[in-house]
């Protein structure tokens, strides 16, 4: 594979581009400045507008949400994993009917595995323009996101509308819903009942690994974040490594299975035969199965990345022991 083959499996994090009308809440003040981006796969986005810059899917999409301060993306659920790494920025993570069950403070380097079937939402609480990456069960990402009924609601005063078949319709550019198209229901009062509680003790024994203790566990080796064995105990049809410039191996291999690595510090050399890419911090690239290389940093001092790759699980619930 030449270096101009391989690029075309590669997303710089300067080339990104953003999604100002993904979802739902897009009017709604408070959740109507962020940006959404679909790396590998088109994700949950609801937007005709949503630029995929890799279509080709590994069994997981990868994602970004891009928010200013003070920025939330409102309360939804997912059918399968919806995993970040804080980029940038520090953000409140926080859950729960009302957002009240529980909440973690997530800073740069930090990973959360959110589980299925709890409506979640994140607010930059930072200074600055915050960045997170995301990964996604599933080739179709789990087929959508399920909003709060309350997050419907408050749309419709602001001019958006989601149909039954997932996509958007703004009222206040003239669109409607098309007649053979019902508006997507409300969940029930006993549907809601049924989403289960998830106290902040639990989630952060559970769901949350600080950057703090990734190096720290990386100083033995390449660390398995989330897998069945994993610091995150979940099976959601891939796995999460870290990996650092103390822990990386300095040869070539290759997997039968697509992996995708993400550049979370430094920059790295991707090494191939037939040449080799540099990439950095932010940029995203789509290793195909079979493919013999090796990631070798480039600076000595805090080189990091994740990579993510897939699994024979099938994309679901939140795996428990």
């Amino acid at each position: 594979m030449t270096s101009e083959e391989m690029e075309k499996f590669i997303v710089r994090y300067a080339d990104l581009k953003p999604c100002k009308t993904a979802f739902i809440d897009a009017h709604t003040p408070g959740s109507n400045q962020k940006e959404n981006f679909t790396i590998i796969g088109s994700g949950v986005s609801e937007s005709p507008d949503q630029h995929v810059h890799i279509k080709e899917t590994p069994g997981f999409n990868i994602g970004a949400a891009g928010q200013p301060p003070g920025c939330t993306n409102s309360l939804h659920s997912h059918t399968t994993a919806e995993v970040f790494y804080v980029l940038k920025g520090r953000w409140r993570f926080f859950w729960g009917r009302d957002g009240k069950d529980g909440e973690v403070i997530a800073n740069e380097g930090d990973l959360v595995n959110i589980p299925t079937g709890i409506f979640r939402a994140f607010k930059n609480i930072g200074n600055s323009y915050g960045m997170l990456m995301a990964v996604l069960g599933g080739d179709d990402a789990g087929g959508g996101v399920t909003w709060a009924p309350e997050v419907i609601n408050n749309a419709k005063e602001y001019g958006l509308i989601l149909g039954e078949n997932g996509l958007l319709y703004d009222t206040k550019k003239g669109e409607s819903l098309p007649s053979h198209v019902n508006p997507m229901p409300l969940l029930s009062e006993d549907e809601l009942k049924d989403f289960p509680i998830v106290t902040t003790e639990e989630f952060q024994e559970n769901f949350f690994v600080s950057a703090t203790d990734l190096f720290e566990s990386s100083k033995k080796g390449s660390v398995n974040v989330i897998g069945k064995n994993g610091i995150l105990k979940d099976r959601p049809g891939f796995e999460v490594d870290f990996i650092t410039n103390n822990s990386f191996i300095d040869e070539f291999d290759f997997t039968d299975q697509y992996q995708v690595n993400m550049i979370s510090k430094g920059s790295w050399s991707l090494e191939y035969e037939g040449g080799s890419s540099e990439l950095l911090e932010g940029d995203t690239c789509l290793i195909t199965p079979n493919l013999t290389y090796r990631m070798v940093p480039l600076n000595s001092n805090d080189a990091s990345l994740f990579r993510v790759t897939k699994t024979n699980d099938v994309a679901g619930p939140t795996w428990r022991m």
